[in-house]
């Protein structure tokens, strides 16, 4: 999709801001219902920022895979959890962090993006200066390409990644069933 400069760089910021505010919600909310919906609008606001540059397979994939697969499990394995501990919760704070080396590693991550972010070129990545007429030509044998790639090259993170897939649906699983 190419989109003229200020209506890109609006939708960018906005959904930027989006995905800043909902991924706040899924750590500042105390009931986990609201978190694990926040988590699921944080996904949708990733896979939208494919849709500008022109990945509209990524973006569909997020959708399918992220949202309408493990954001629906881990909703499903909060609301079979017993929700009685957080509507009685007297407690003021907004949250807490459990322990000292998460919050360590969360601080480092933060500045290491911090650091890596503004050394990154994000031409490639958000602005593309193909036509539409060539992407969608090659639309059809980009996503064979796609198939050929994860069938042969990338067949072992693949693997990984559906084990990944299987290590969350039996959490989510063990989840609701304590």
């Amino acid at each position: 999709m190419d989109l003229p400069g200020p209506i890109h760089d609006i939708l960018v910021v906005f959904l930027g801001s989006v995905l800043i505010l909902g991924g706040l919600g899924v750590v500042l909310f105390i009931n986990p219902i609201y978190s694990a919906f926040s988590l699921g609008l944080v996904l949708v606001c990733i896979s939208l920022f494919y849709i500008p540059a022109n990945s509209y397979f990524v973006a569909a994939a997020q959708l399918l895979i992220y949202v309408g697969a493990i954001n629906v499990l881990i909703i499903f394995a909060v609301m079979f959890m017993n929700g009685s501990e957080y509507s009685n919760s007297n407690d003021s704070h907004l949250w807490t962090v459990g322990d000292g080396v998460t919050s360590l590693v969360c601080t480092s991550i933060l500045f290491s993006l911090i650091t890596t972010i503004p050394d990154t070129s994000w031409y490639g990545i958000f602005w593309s200066t193909r036509s539409n007429q060539i992407i969608e030509q090659d639309l059809i044998s980009n996503v064979q390409k796609i198939g050929i790639r994860l069938s042969t090259d990338f067949y072992l993170p693949f693997e990984l990644i559906s084990i990944i897939l299987l290590v969350s649906l039996i959490g989510a699983i063990t989840m609701a069933r304590q």
